[in-house]
């Protein structure tokens, strides 16, 4: 007996749309009006387009609430609080279920338009395919900061790491069981990616301004995430400081005995002076400081990691079909 075929819809593969948001309320329904085109040119595929919110505290939730009830596609976690710009998109990563898996920040600085030339290197073979950053219109000294930066963390880095990437990009769901086998408390998607194993593809484009809204990164965010970067997958700080401090201590020693030979020699006639003395006094406490920020990075990833943590706390899920919402 001939057994029942699934319709022709739920035979095209599933692609998963992941959009962090956090008090987006004037961009996400034209980032979903975009993917929605750009994914419904896309025939062979089916799609859902996944928010996560980071427990917004303008009416993005409510703007979003309104696209699910109309579109089943559009479906929504909302965050117990703010976890962060780097627990949150892993967290829904982990929890889509499409075979392709796309990751798109909600201020329309990383271009719908590209969904398409991701999927085409997909079906070519490649396990991850990204968009990787040839020019910015933000101000020019951030943009050439940034990538002095990726400069820099390739450089010292144990792994390869795709410079002047952000997280952009497409993820084989192979790629992302990976992921979560990581149990990363705080996951660096930038550098872990590589880790992974998967294929990669790079795709240049040009990052367009933000249009509303304003950006929620800051100082803090901006140096905890390079710190999170080197910390993670590079001890070239811990390496430096240890053969710095060596070679300062070697340094300290000569010019001790310098010094002492001089006054053995000139005994009534050398005297050192208290300004040498401040001085010295200043640079090595300033040194030694340095160094106990740099164990101190290290030392706060091994406590992030040892307390292990979950990614998110769920406060709400909505169109998740067979899971209803929960505590997490």
């Amino acid at each position: 007996m001939q057994q029942d075929q699934p319709p022709q819809s739920e035979r095209k593969r599933l692609v998963s749309i992941v959009t962090p948001c956090f008090n987006e309320e004037h961009n996400v329904v034209e980032l979903y009006r975009r993917v929605r085109a750009v994914m419904e040119s896309e025939s062979q595929y089916r799609y859902e387009h996944i928010f996560i919110d980071n427990d917004s505290t303008d009416a993005t939730v409510a703007v979003l609430k309104e696209l699910a009830q109309d579109d089943k596609r559009v479906k929504i976690i909302v965050n117990a609080r703010n976890f962060g710009h780097l627990r949150s998109p892993v967290h829904a990563l982990c929890e889509a279920r499409g075979a392709a898996r796309i990751l798109m920040v909600s201020d329309l600085q990383d271009p719908p338009e590209m969904l398409s030339d991701f999927l085409r290197k997909w079906e070519e073979g490649f396990d991850i395919v990204v968009g990787v950053k040839s020019g910015s219109e933000e101000a020019k000294p951030m943009f050439l900061l940034r990538k002095l930066y990726y400069n820099v963390l390739a450089q010292f880095a144990e792994v390869r790491l795709i410079k002047n990437y952000t997280g952009f990009g497409l993820y084989d769901r192979k790629v992302i069981g990976r992921l979560r086998d990581f149990g990363e408390p705080y996951p660096y998607l930038r550098g872990l990616v590589s880790e992974t194993g998967g294929s990669i593809c790079e795709i240049p484009y040009h990052q367009p301004i933000r249009k509303r809204g304003i950006t929620k990164n800051n100082f803090y965010t901006l140096f905890d995430l390079a710190m999170l970067g080197m910390t993670s997958h590079s001890k070239v700080p811990l390496r430096f400081t240890t053969g710095l401090g060596f070679l300062l201590a070697l340094l300290s020693l000569l010019v001790g005995l310098a010094y002492f030979i001089a006054k053995l020699l000139f005994w009534n006639s050398f005297t050192v002076g208290l300004a040498p003395l401040v001085i010295g006094l200043f640079w090595i406490s300033s040194v030694q400081l340095f160094f106990l920020g740099v164990v101190g990075e290290y030392l706060g990833a091994v406590h992030t990691r040892v307390t292990n943590r979950p990614l998110v706390i769920e406060k709400e899920r909505i169109n998740f079909r067979g899971k209803r919402a929960r505590l997490k």
